[in-house]
């Protein structure tokens, strides 16, 4: 069998799996056992595989078919132009994520902080800290202008302090190493601990100076009926403590939502991601927890509601 030809017998049978990619998924474990990228992949399409990448294709694609998600497979996620190492112990992150790091790029660049404080609860494999960091300050050109109010090029952004919480020690492990292999490790300060509490500790009470200018948050926000009802490649696959956020879904939101105030700086903003139907009862919580606050939910590039945006 050739690469081709094992690229269309794996395509065929993950799309009677009933897979969606059927075709990208192929590509990424072929290339994956080939140790090769999808652009080479296609260069080589006419030769023979190997028989050691037969034999380690057919396993991974033996993984794949019995819904383990491709990301855990081939051990990497790319999220924001960046790669990074994923594992079971977070969860994967997704493109939807990204419209909340354009906005707290955004909102930083707009508010002309000079070192900005930020807060990344609930780091899970670093996706949100690490990309931060990369960009604040920024040595990157190519976001889109207009993207959510970001402007095209990104230098001159500041260069920002993040600080990355989670309660799961093997989750900050592996966002400690994402941050090393991005060489952002040096400016992100890594805390166990549940929600606020280590952020609370360090900023001495109600000293205003040592509070955060912004808090980003991926919150578990799936409802537990959902995700008990969900696709196996979460369900089984994905820790639940990432992703079951009770039964509305918005149980740890409401906790950070109640807790922000008191580490938040005068004109600072909070970021929390938020489920496509929880605007209304998200935007509900926050007003009760920030009376005097300017509120709104932000959608993401397909329209859906995505970003629930609290500015102090």
């Amino acid at each position: 069998m050739n690469i081709r030809e094992a690229l269309q017998h794996a395509t065929t049978a993950l799309a009677a799996a009933g897979s969606d990619e059927a075709a990208l998924e192929a590509e990424l474990l072929l290339a994956h056992a080939l140790g090769t990228d999808r652009t080479h992949l296609y260069q080589r399409l006419p030769d023979e595989l190997p028989p050691g990448a037969a034999a380690a294709f057919d396993a991974l694609l033996r993984r794949r078919l019995a819904h383990e998600p491709v990301p855990y497979i081939v051990g990497r996620k790319e999220f924001f132009g960046l790669e990074f190492e994923v594992s079971p112990a977070a969860i994967i992150p997704r493109p939807e994520t990204e419209t909340l790091v354009e906005l707290v790029i955004a909102f930083v660049s707009e508010r002309g902080l000079a070192t900005p404080r930020i807060a990344d609860v609930g780091v899970g494999c670093g996706a949100i800290a690490v990309a931060l960091a990369v960009s604040l300050p920024a040595g990157r050109h190519g976001l889109p202008a207009g993207r959510h109010g970001l402007p095209a090029g990104r230098h001159g952004l500041p260069r920002a302090e993040v600080i990355a919480v989670d309660i799961s020690p093997d989750a900050l492990a592996l966002a400690r190493r994402n941050a090393e292999r991005h060489g952002v490790a040096g400016r992100i300060d890594f805390r166990e601990g549940d929600l606020l509490a280590p952020l609370r500790g360090s900023v001495g009470g109600r000293d205003s100076s040592r509070r955060v200018d912004v808090i980003a948050a991926n919150l578990p926000y799936v409802r537990s009926a959902d995700f008990e009802a969900g696709p196996p490649e979460i369900r089984e696959h994905e820790p639940r403590l990432g992703l079951d956020g009770g039964p509305d879904g918005l149980r740890l939101i409401e906790r950070l939502l109640r807790d922000a105030p008191a580490c938040l700086a005068p004109g600072g903003a909070l970021f929390a991601e938020i489920g496509e139907e929880q605007g209304e009862a998200a935007l509900s919580l926050a007003r009760a927890c920030f009376p005097q606050a300017q509120i709104e939910v932000r959608k993401d590039l397909s329209a859906l509601d995505r970003v629930l945006v609290v500015q102090t």
